[in-house]
């Protein structure tokens, strides 16, 4: 880890390591399809393609749900978290279900990923999804990271919450319940939040509660890869985000949630961009 370990990533690690048991609860993560061997990657098989046989790293893992889905898909996956409580959870998953021989979880905050992997240079694929660039400062840096890991022709693949929506709250909605405007897009400021509530379980009542996030429109990100030594090969924006991430969206036949008349702004983006030969 880095030698100094400053408030914003205490506070966030202490909120992260507390949802750990929420999302191994009841209530929390669904693991039935992950346990029978079939884990879902909503929104992203598609795009994604075959990953049989690739080298993948999947930064900020949380509880490795998705990293395992990859291994049941035939890659050989190295998760990577913050969270001491969410790498023995992922640690212990992979166990249960027999994946520990293609799954590795290493604890390193995504800044010191090198430091933490000097051997691990070269992969085929690294991975970053939903909920994450958010509670990063630096855009650079982690499009830096990113850039490291790839062998020559690997590819970056990344799907997150559109920063558009970011903008938009339930605690700022109007009298039909839409969300209205909480956070300036253009605003680069550290938005600093104390809220108990959990997504996966909305009966949870979290101790470790503040936490500090960042809101990067979508010029910066793909901006940050370009420097980093990246080709853009697509950007896509989706009408549809795999949680309700406003009370007014409405769930679809694949368990995604969407405006409930018209598209009126994008809820997700996925793009993938490649390390050059």
């Amino acid at each position: 880890m880095m030698s100094d370990d400053p408030e914003w990533r205490r506070l966030n690690r202490a909120n992260w390591d507390e949802r750990v048991a929420v999302h191994l609860g009841p209530r929390g993560y669904d693991l039935q399809r992950l346990r029978a061997g079939r884990g879902r990657l909503r929104m992203i098989d598609i795009e994604l393609g075959p990953v049989a046989g690739l080298r993948v790293l999947h930064l900020q893992c949380h509880i490795g749900t998705d990293s395992l889905a990859l291994v049941q898909r035939g890659a050989t996956v190295v998760g990577v978290d913050f969270s001491p409580a969410a790498v023995a959870a992922a640690s212990q998953l992979a166990a249960e279900l027999g994946l520990s021989n293609r799954a590795q979880f290493v604890l390193s905050d995504v800044y010191d990923a090198p430091a933490a992997l000097p051997d691990a240079a070269g992969f085929d694929c690294v991975f970053v999804t939903w909920g994450t660039i958010c509670w990063l400062p630096d855009i650079g840096g982690w499009a830096r990271v990113v850039a490291h890991f790839l062998k020559p022709g690997g590819f970056f693949y990344f799907a997150e919450r559109h920063p558009v929506s970011s903008v938009l709250d339930d605690a700022a909605a109007d009298a039909n319940g839409r969300p209205g405007f909480a956070l300036p897009y253009l605003g680069h400021e550290t938005f600093v939040e104390t809220d108990p509530r959990d997504y996966a379980d909305p009966d949870v009542r979290l101790t470790n509660a503040t936490t500090h996030q960042w809101l990067h429109p979508l010029g910066d990100v793909v901006t940050a890869l370009i420097a980093a030594g990246l080709r853009l090969d697509w950007l896509h924006e989706h009408s549809t985000v795999p949680w309700r991430l406003f009370n007014c969206l409405v769930a679809d036949d694949e368990e995604l949630y969407r405006w409930p008349d018209q598209p009126w702004l994008p809820l997700a983006y996925s793009l993938r961009a490649t390390r050059p030969a």
